[in-house]
């Protein structure tokens, strides 16, 4: 089997800073994994069923109003993975759908399980695209786990390389948001020379952030997985990281 590469897709670089998920940008993710696959065996873990969900709710009816996470995301998910398979099939691409919650990756004999289906996938040319259980995970969802998430997964199957894609450049040693000297981290040696520098500001998307990142990078310690935190924003952004055209963090160990 070729090198396994994880990717992880949250919220904000699904709606391509709108609130909706944007169409366009599963197009640039799809024709990118399809480059990606002649050399690697890809793995993709997406958030944004929820908003998928608010999206659709309010196509069709601005009354209804849905405040339960749980509820939403069993809503979403569905019509999430049903643009998935749309736009992968103009691709030519195979999706199958991986709903899994950290149990599945910690119990033994569900840890065997997934990770046996998750390879009989790849093996018959299947795109994994894996979410956290939304519907059952509730303290999941509180958390925002599915950077973390990526990271079980990619050391579950002995991925060579995880690229998790946020709304910025990687890791800096401040809030760019904030502070306009913060410098981007572009390799990561110690995990805890970093941590003084992780500050998290919710933009109303996604439940993760960069505290979720850093403990993706300690699940990732020890085993050989490349990680690279890159701006999904950014056009052909996993074809460019991985060709070092633009500026990320990586983190390997």
């Amino acid at each position: 089997m070729k090198p396994i590469i994880v990717l992880k897709i949250g919220t904000s670089t699904l709606t391509a800073g709108t609130e909706n998920i944007s169409r366009g940008k599963i197009e640039d993710i799809s024709r990118q994994i399809l480059e990606l696959k002649k050399e690697y065996s890809v793995i993709l873990v997406s958030s944004g069923a929820i908003a998928t969900a608010r999206q659709f709710i309010k196509l069709n009816s601005e009354k209804k109003i849905i405040k339960n996470k749980s509820a939403l995301s069993a809503i979403g998910q569905p019509k999430l993975m049903q643009i998935y398979i749309e736009v992968f099939n103009d691709f030519g691409l195979n999706a199958a759908q991986c709903l899994l919650t950290h149990y599945d990756l910690k119990g033994n004999d569900s840890r065997v399980n997934t990770k046996e289906t998750i390879l009989e996938l790849l093996k018959h040319d299947y795109i994994p695209i894996v979410n956290e259980n939304d519907t059952v995970a509730v303290e999941e969802i509180i958390l925002g786990d599915n950077d973390k998430l990526s990271a079980m997964v990619a050391e579950l199957v002995g991925a060579s390389k995880l690229v998790i894609a946020s709304d910025i450049d990687g890791i800096f040693n401040g809030n760019p948001n904030l502070n306009p000297n913060a410098k981007l981290i572009e390799e990561v040696k110690s995990i805890d020379e970093i941590k003084p520098f992780i500050q998290d500001v919710d933009n109303g998307l996604g439940t993760g952030g960069m505290q979720s990142k850093i403990q993706a990078l300690e699940i990732c310690e020890g085993t050989n997985i490349e990680v690279l935190i890159v701006n999904g924003g950014i056009q052909f952004f996993l074809r460019k990281a991985l060709n070092k055209e633009i500026k990320f963090t990586t983190f390997k160990s």
